[in-house]
């Protein structure tokens, strides 16, 4: 019986598509690039401004500390305390900075909020707590995991910031800003139902084998890249479209147009 010969082991790739981390050319700047998921937290700062120029008038100082805090508290700190919890993205910043970064990115989310009080009104603080709540029992997996799902990533950081951007414009919500955080839910479902497979094929996956026949009998093989072209690319655009519908909404909110 002839042995199989093993498929070779293909090469480690980078954690995300965006990550700027190499093993020959390493950098803090770039550990630091790769923590910051610059996409994504366009992505999601996209919602505040979508959710805070849903109608007007809008306050162009409360949506500059509102997307500020959320830079903050997801960009920032949700991200570093992510990366504490097991080095998912490989990175090579020291245990105390991330701990710093954490730590000074939700205080300065929080003390944005609160100097936001004396402007929006005192349901603010709702807002506040929950966002706390939210950036570090999703991402250092408390409760055993049980704010650490798919319904609870879509909610957390695609519905919660819309409905906090229109509240800090309106100190109320509305049937609008519901469907709109009901948009920024599903999108943020559909987010982490195509990043989850791309993620486990870059930083959990030794090798991919096998074939596709098409019915005219072409063999394509699958690969990794085969599987995460389309999945990468999707998440691309979804980017990409986000962040264009609240480019849109801002200039429609801000511009004053003849």
């Amino acid at each position: 019986m002839t042995e199989r010969t093993p498929m070779p082991v293909e090469p480690v790739l980078p954690p995300a598509f965006y990550a700027k981390s190499g093993l020959r050319t390493r950098s803090a700047a770039k550990d630091w690039w790769t923590l910051l998921h610059p996409p994504y937290t366009l992505w999601h700062l996209s919602y505040v401004v979508i959710g805070a120029c849903l109608v007007g008038p809008v306050d162009v100082v409360n949506l500059v500390a509102t997307v500020l805090a959320f830079f903050l508290a997801v960009g920032v700190a949700a991200h570093a305390l992510d990366e504490l919890n097991g080095r998912p993205l490989r990175t090579d910043i020291p245990t105390w900075a991330l701990v710093a970064a954490s730590a000074g990115g939700i205080s300065g989310a929080v003390v944005l909020g609160v100097i936001g009080i004396s402007r929006v009104g005192a349901g603010l603080v709702v807002f506040i707590v929950v966002g706390v709540v939210l950036a570090i029992g999703y991402n250092l997996e408390l409760w055993n995991g049980r704010l650490h799902t798919d319904t609870m990533f879509a909610a957390s950081w695609g519905a919660f910031p819309l409905l906090t951007g229109y509240f800090a414009q309106h100190d109320a919500l509305s049937a609008t800003a519901v469907v709109g955080a009901f948009f920024a839910f599903y999108l943020s479902l559909a987010q982490r139902r195509l990043s989850t497979p791309a993620r486990a094929l870059r930083r959990k996956t030794r090798q991919v084998e096998g074939t596709i026949v098409a019915s005219d009998g072409t063999v394509v093989d699958i690969t990794r890249a085969t599987l995460l072209g389309p999945i990468e690319g999707a998440l691309r655009a979804l980017v990409w479209s986000t962040v264009t519908l609240a480019a849109a909404l801002a200039l429609s909110r801000l511009q004053p147009w003849p």
